[in-house]
């Protein structure tokens, strides 16, 4: 039956069109499927595929370039064949899913078997705190840590409420950079099939988290203790408060020293001045450890002073207002990573002379007439997500594909070609075959793309 249909124009001319196909609201007949798939969702093993006929298409993964596919209509009949009837397979795949689900449960409870290490690579965690921001959180740990104990031990000496808010300030320290540390650890997981973007925003997550931290334990306990001593003032027992101040002051002055070497090498690395890195919270774990280092060395400045001032004229005053502006230091960070991690993790666009980049790269490719529609989003860790719809020029795409073949046999095929039943079969061939071309423009594209800007990780260009 031909599928061709005769017609007049308004001119009176006959003309053949080709007549409309219904496929329906579901049509699934031509589509081609893995073999993990047929496996899976049809119950199959691999005898029963390898009846059925092979296909080669291009892969869509960038470290291989084909791989071998299915015709869903074979692998149905065959799912059909093996099981009888459409009932029988979906009882088939009900049993295999509720002992999937036994699996897990029963893994639960298992303890995990002894596994050889050099069966697997070794994970970069090992070296994700002896470089970089690790190195600086681990850094500010420790010394953070001890501080802590001196201050503490100060003020049990010394009864000082500035000395006290110092004490809160070096807690609330260690704690938020314990938590960065665990940010750093999760942020270089691998993505999965639930994170498929993989997990370097937790180093902004436990950024913020630190930020509300330091505002409510840091902020908060030092506000208490100032206007506890503004209401029951107490007097400055021991002058021992000097020397645990001294040494602080000088600890956290090297861990300061560390985060500002830090960034001024990652910015300098990413043509950033330290300004532009530390407002664009491109690094969010080194970016808090700056911040509350710069806030403890004014924090000591400021309760040296205010202990100094309650020493000499022995009024208590001085120390309790020194707690509150201890407090409001610490506010004032928090507030500002709070501001800055909220930012990041809503997704910002990157800087707008690195996305005119990108996108005269593309523009300036034969194959592409125009670009629209570009979303280059900062996922984090110097990762860039890069979206764009892409008007493709079909002339450059056909005679890339002509390039690659045989013009003689294609002419050869014109030549047989007498009836629109072989016009048909001829464009349907070749117009195939140019559709893949265009997909392999496509993941030309992105590849070079990547190539060329290392930081691009994921592209998603749609065919305009």
């Amino acid at each position: 039956m031909s599928s061709f249909l005769c017609c007049c124009d308004d001119g009176g001319l006959r003309i053949a069109v080709l007549k409309k196909r219904e496929y329906g609201t579901k049509y699934t007949q031509n589509n081609f499927i893995t073999a993990v798939r047929a496996m899976n969702e049809f119950c199959l093993k691999p005898s029963d595929l390898s009846q059925l006929r092979k296909i080669r298409r291009r892969s869509p993964h960038d470290d291989t370039e084909a791989f071998t596919v299915f015709l869903r209509s074979d692998v149905e009949a065959k799912a059909l064949e093996v099981w009888g009837s459409p009932e029988a397979l979906a009882r088939e795949r009900k049993l295999r899913k509720q002992v999937e689900e036994e699996y897990k449960e029963s893994m639960l409870f298992v303890a995990a078997p002894s596994v050889d290490p050099r069966a697997f690579p070794r994970s970069g965690k090992r070296t994700t705190f002896l470089q970089g921001p690790g190195k600086v959180v681990s850094v500010a740990i420790c010394i953070n840590g001890l501080n802590f104990i001196f201050k503490i031990l100060a003020w049990v000496y010394t009864g000082s409420a500035s000395m006290f808010s110092e004490a809160i300030h070096s807690l609330a320290d260690t704690c938020n950079q314990g938590l960065l540390a665990l940010g750093i650890s999760q942020s270089v997981r691998n993505p999965d099939a639930v994170h498929p973007y993989g997990f370097s925003n937790m180093r902004y997550i436990a950024s913020l988290i630190s930020g509300v931290g330091i505002f409510m334990m840091g902020a908060g306990l030092s506000w208490y203790h100032g206007i506890m001593g503004l209401l029951n003032p107490q007097p400055i027992e021991s002058l021992l408060w000097v020397s645990d101040l001294g040494l602080a002051f000088f600890s956290i002055l090297a861990t300061l020293l560390v985060a500002i070497s830090e960034i001024k090498k990652s910015a300098q690395l990413q043509g950033l001045s330290f300004y532009e890195y530390v407002m664009q919270s491109r690094d969010p774990s080194t970016n808090v450890v700056l911040l509350e280092d710069a806030a403890a060395v004014l924090g000591v400045i400021l309760a040296a002073s205010c202990m100094g001032l309650t020493s000499i004229t022995g009024n208590p005053l001085y120390d309790s207002l020194g707690s509150l502006g201890v407090g409001a230091l610490l506010g004032t960070v928090s507030a500002f990573l709070i501001y800055t991690n909220t930012e990041a993790l809503l997704g910002r666009s990157i800087q707008a002379e690195h996305v005119q980049k990108l996108t005269e790269f593309l523009e300036n490719d034969p194959a592409v007439r125009a670009i629209h529609d570009v979303k280059a989003t900062d996922m984090g860790l110097s990762k860039v997500r890069f979206k764009a719809e892409v008007d493709f020029d079909g002339r450059v795409v056909t005679r890339s594909y002509l390039e690659k073949q045989d013009i003689d046999q294609i002419l050869h095929e014109i030549q047989q070609v007498k009836t629109p039943e072989d016009l048909e079969n001829f464009m349907l061939k070749h117009g195939e075959n140019i559709i893949d071309t265009l997909g392999a423009e496509v993941d030309r594209l992105e590849k070079e793309l990547k190539h060329r800007n290392p930081e691009v990780r994921h592209v998603d260009l749609e065919i305009l």
